[in-house]
């Protein structure tokens, strides 16, 4: 077990999209479904030899082949989370979405969408100026010059540049819904990402927090 009380400390999951499920009182709740492929362990880590205790899950199996006619098998993507013990975590062992509790709250952590090259106003939320004729200030920053010192732009100013592509954690997300059979699983909310993206899901605690 690992510190939430759980056998699995985490999965790898695909982002499938957005629905919303309705709860007993009638409440309609956004959800975003994920595909729980079987998670693997591919190898775990020991106190002894590095220093603490962790497995790693791989998904997506494929055989490469060397010239000698060997077979390896590959995994698309791995991911290691540490656990408090190993008992359980048997090299080859498989984890799906009956492993998920519902209602239990999770941290997702994704990378978002990429929306290449922006400006101002889109990346930073600048308000812009009036859109009458005759304005020459619309869209642009503005001015980001500076005086005979230090003369220069400063560090970390808000300006267009490239925008998404990063990694973005969410935490206290509830499980609203799970169906084992399908392997899907419902979380609450939006989830970083496009659809077919992969996420990695840590199981946090079994508060219910679907409202």
């Amino acid at each position: 077990m690992n510190r939430q009380g759980y056998m699995v400390p985490g999965l790898i999951v695909t982002k499938v999209g957005m629905s919303r499920v309705f709860l007993e009182s009638g409440e309609s709740v956004p959800v975003t479904y994920c595909r729980i492929d079987p998670n693997v362990v591919v190898r775990t880590k020991n106190k002894e030899k590095d220093g603490y205790n962790a497995v790693i899950f791989g998904t997506r199996p494929w055989v490469l082949k060397t010239r000698k006619g060997k077979e390896h098998t590959k995994f698309r993507t791995e991911k290691e989370w540490r656990v408090e013990s190993l008992e359980g975590f048997e090299l080859g062992k498989e984890f799906t979405a009956k492993d998920v509790p519902v209602q239990g709250m999770v941290t997702i952590m994704g990378i978002s969408k990429g929306k290449g090259f922006q400006g101002v106003v889109r990346r930073h939320h600048f308000a812009g100026g009036p859109q009458t004729h005759g304005s020459h200030f619309k869209r642009e920053p503005g001015s980001v010059g500076m005086r005979e010192y230090p003369g220069r732009i400063l560090r970390g100013h808000r300006m267009a540049g490239h925008m998404g592509t990063q990694r973005v954690t969410l935490n206290h997300r509830a499980v609203v819904t799970c169906d084992p059979e399908k392997g899907v699983i419902g979380i609450k909310g939006p989830l970083p990402g496009s659809r077919g993206m992969e996420l990695f899901v840590t199981l946090e605690s079994t508060v219910p927090s679907a409202s």
